[in-house]
């Protein structure tokens, strides 16, 4: 069997493993280092008061969940994904968290965005590019779809740097590359990017990488094997026996405080020639 990305293939899982991804997503929210990186980027944007922001992609909403919470936002935001069980999670949240009055979440195909031109101030893709079937399309459709000047945000992981640590190297590096290509369409979209980008009608105004580096504790790395190791097992891309052996090291790893697990994202803020 072939390796099928989850998030691409979302709308084909079941209910129990549409729940381990919103699980998935809303932890890597609460995640301080992600938490971190969000912010970073939002406050290089220089929002004005009354943004009209688009997140494409947006998962539970978490991301945008964020961006309301500012003090200094007053606008709007609107979320797209593909996956209607992601969509109610996010009016959940959204709910929950008392800033649905700034939120408005719709499903759609980030591919063929169904926005006129030149609506929104901001477009936002956080760790979609990576997932998606044709990321020349979606970049297209941002671009599209952001006014003259204003930004198209692409952030997201270069999975083919993903690694954890494991005491047969060989092995291991198996197990990383297993894990990038069960669980991304597009793991090494973000070398793309400073190529692709000037194509589509953009500048890029600012760039810039974070390695995500977890030593002795994980909770990151943690819920991410825990997520995603069973796709590794479902594709058949390396014996299920010796992948439970892996997946058992790692949590004794991070048992004891030996662990180590780490991958680079970069952050790609782009202006509409």
């Amino acid at each position: 069997m072939a390796a099928r990305d989850p998030h691409r293939f979302v709308n084909e899982l079941d209910e129990a493993a549409l729940e381990r991804l919103v699980a998935r997503l809303e932890s890597r929210a609460r995640d301080g280092v992600f938490a971190r990186l969000l912010d970073g980027y939002v406050a290089r944007l220089a929002l004005p008061p009354s943004a009209q922001v688009l997140e494409v992609g947006c998962g539970t909403g978490a991301v945008l969940r964020s961006i309301a919470r500012r003090d200094d936002f007053s606008g709007k935001a609107l979320g797209v994904d593909q996956c209607g069980h992601f969509i109610d999670a996010a009016n959940g949240f959204a709910r929950t968290e008392r800033v649905d009055g700034r939120i408005a979440f719709q499903v759609g195909d980030a591919h063929r965005l169904t926005f006129p031109d030149a609506t929104f101030d901001v477009v936002i893709a956080h760790t979609l590019i990576s997932h998606v079937t044709a990321p020349l399309a979606v970049l297209g459709e941002m671009t599209r779809v952001v006014r003259p000047g204003g930004t198209v945000v692409v952030f997201d992981g270069d999975y083919a740097s993903l690694t954890y640590a494991y005491p047969d190297h060989d092995f291991g590096r198996l197990v990383d590359e297993a894990l990038a290509n069960a669980t991304f369409n597009n793991p090494r979209i973000m070398r793309d990017l400073p190529r692709l980008l000037p194509e589509l009608g953009l500048r890029l105004a600012d760039a810039w990488g974070d390695a995500v580096v977890e030593i002795g504790q994980a909770s990151y790395f943690k819920s991410f094997a825990e997520t995603y190791v069973p796709y590794v097992k479902q594709a058949g891309l390396l014996p299920e026996r010796a992948m439970e052996i892996w997946h058992n090291e790692q949590r004794q790893a991070m048992e004891n405080g030996t662990f180590f697990a780490a991958c680079n994202y970069y952050t790609y803020l782009a202006h509409r020639i």
